[in-house]
């Protein structure tokens, strides 16, 4: 995040915007934009890109959560959601919206920061677990088309394991591509041939 937090507020009620705002304190700290109306949220949440979106909603419905979560918002910026009441299956979706902090029991100007600082950092914790889970699916993936690669080397040309993996690393290498990349051409050349 930038060194000013951009920070989306939604609150339909100007009262409970400025006392958001104030709430936020901090000055040049943060750059935050009010936007009163809920409905509409994923465009202009694509259109002004903030770091963090803070919502003050009575009650949220599905339909904010939906529009929310089609925003692809949560995923890419934490989300702070305040309300005045909810039930399970609300929280629930929010939780399944990707909403960072899901407050209960409506704004109070001295859990607004506090609240902020809990959403931002457990956004963190997840966007590193799911990067973190990215990587790991994506060096299996390459090592069961090293493993093929492998076998059809191995097949083909009577070769042991440790032979096969040294030709594909000297053709990698060769080449200047990643060993991953000339498995997965020998893999798709051999299924074309077969």
């Amino acid at each position: 995040m930038a060194n000013q937090l951009s920070i989306l507020v939604v609150e339909s009620d100007r009262d409970r915007a400025l006392q958001i705002v104030d709430g936020l304190g901090g000055g040049d700290q943060f750059a935050i934009s009010v936007i009163s109306e809920s409905s509409g949220l994923a465009r202009r949440v694509a259109e002004l890109n903030p770091d963090v979106v803070l919502i003050d909603l009575e009650s949220p419905s599905r339909d904010i959560l939906e529009e929310l979560a089609s925003a692809s918002g949560p995923l890419e910026r934490p989300v702070a959601m305040f309300v005045d009441r909810s039930d399970d299956g609300l929280t629930r979706a929010a939780v399944e919206a990707g909403v960072s902090a899901y407050v209960v029991d409506g704004l109070q100007t001295h859990r607004i920061r506090p609240v902020l600082d809990a959403a931002i950092s457990r956004f963190s914790v997840f966007k590193r677990m799911r990067t973190e889970l990215e990587t790991t699916k994506r060096a299996l993936e390459e090592r069961k088309v090293i493993d093929r690669a492998k076998g059809i080397l191995m097949k083909s040309k009577g070769l042991s394991e440790e032979e096969a993996y040294a030709m594909l690393r000297k053709t990698a290498m060769d080449r200047g591509r990643r060993l991953s990349d000339v498995a997965e051409a020998l893999v798709t050349a051999a299924g074309l041939l077969s």
